[in-house]
């Protein structure tokens, strides 16, 4: 049964959407501005740091509460959901691998609402390929030196650090570590935000380090240890992107069905006709299914047992069921929904991504196979 502080915290979440972040979105998503303010807001309610420890600024929340209070934003801001997901992304390293001395020195900034995250593991050529990325770390007298380019980061250039990893040896996919480096560290360079057919907010770019120093408290884990910490990470950041998926469909639906009871044809409103309401009952199951698939993943993060196949199917249920929902809902509104005037066409073009990053449908399919046939 969800507690009172979960239920607080959601109503806590929607009132925040309804109040800073609905009145904002469609101008801002056209402008393709920065929400700086609005990730401050989030983080001075508590919401940038929800599953993390209390000790060093989180909240101690289940998983299963963090994602609920993802999907709502999502339902509002997709853009500024997706933000959120990087972000925690970004503090898992360190939460689940860093010395006690790490967490106590990087952990209170990272949830503190302040500094915001970016997550550096995609290269130009190096994908979900992971073990093939070119970006190396070399060891100084006094620690580190980055020199690469990483691909496709959110928050390049706004960020207050970037947890990123490194080729520290040519041993493959046992020659990657895991660093974190300061968004002021001399070296580091952004390209042009890439242009993207939709999430105008979050802005997407090439990170280029140039001989970056950072000092040795910044390795994270062993040094090898790379590749187990990023797909580690991957399966909680493949649940972020599958509670905002779903959060986007919930709000096309939304959207459909209030459209499909105001709007009249043939003396009749639209949503009477069988056609339309069972394409309306479709969209409804395909959002339960969504819902329920991350629930069921993060409730067994949250009881300590193994969920990575289970993060694959959320992520992979959870976004084909965003870009399908989002589709029908502007063929529900006809013309209309082909218009800037409704937020349908936008919510489309944001669907797609999620088919793409944190690992593409295809890789999540892979992964799951390779759950089923390996036992």
């Amino acid at each position: 049964m969800p507690t009172d502080d979960a239920t607080d915290l959601i109503e806590l979440t929607r009132e925040i959407c309804r109040k800073d972040l609905a009145p904002r979105v469609d101008d801002a998503e056209r402008a393709r501005t920065f929400p700086e303010e609005t990730f401050r807001t989030l983080g001075r309610a508590g919401l940038l740091s929800l599953p993390y420890p209390e000790e060093f600024g989180g909240a101690d929340q289940p998983y299963e509460v963090y994602l609920q209070v993802v999907e709502e934003i999502a339902s509002v801001w997709m853009s500024v959901a997706v933000g959120v997901s990087v972000h925690s992304l970004t503090a898992y390293p360190i939460a689940s691998f860093g010395t006690p001395e790490q967490k106590e020195a990087l952990l209170p900034g990272m949830l503190s609402g302040e500094q915001l995250g970016a997550y550096c593991l995609s290269e130009p050529l190096a994908g979900s390929d992971i073990a093939s990325m070119t970006t190396r770390a070399t060891r100084t007298d006094d620690g580190w030196s980055l020199k690469g380019t990483k691909a496709w980061i959110s928050h390049a250039g706004h960020a207050d650090y970037y947890t990123t990893f490194a080729r520290t040896s040519d041993d493959g996919g046992r020659g990657l570590s895991t660093f974190v480096v300061p968004g002021h560290a001399e070296g580091l360079s952004f390209a042009d935000p890439e242009k993207k057919m939709g999430l105008h907010c979050d802005p997407v770019a090439q990170v280029m380090f140039d001989q970056v120093r950072i000092d040795e408290g910044r390795l994270v884990g062993h040094e090898g240890e790379g590749m187990h910490i990023a797909l580690s990470a991957l399966d909680a950041g493949r649940l972020g992107i599958a509670a905002a998926a779903t959060g986007l469909a919930q709000a096309a639906l939304d959207r459909a069905s209030e459209y499909a009871s105001e709007r009249e044809q043939f003396d009749r409103r639209i949503g009477d006709f069988q056609g339309l309401a069972f394409l309306l009952a479709d969209m409804e199951a395909a959002v339960t299914s969504a819902r329920a698939t991350y629930l069921h993943a993060a409730r067994l993060k949250d009881a300590g047992r193994g969920y990575s196949k289970e993060a694959a199917v959320a992520k992979l249920v959870a976004t084909d069921a965003a870009m399908r929902v989002t589709t029908d809902a502007v063929q529900v509104l006809g013309g209309a929904g082909y218009t800037e005037d409704f937020p349908l066409e936008r919510y489309m073009r944001e669907a797609k991504v999620t088919q793409i990053f944190e690992g593409t449908n295809q890789i999540q399919r892979l992964v799951i196979s390779r759950h089923l046939l390996t036992r």
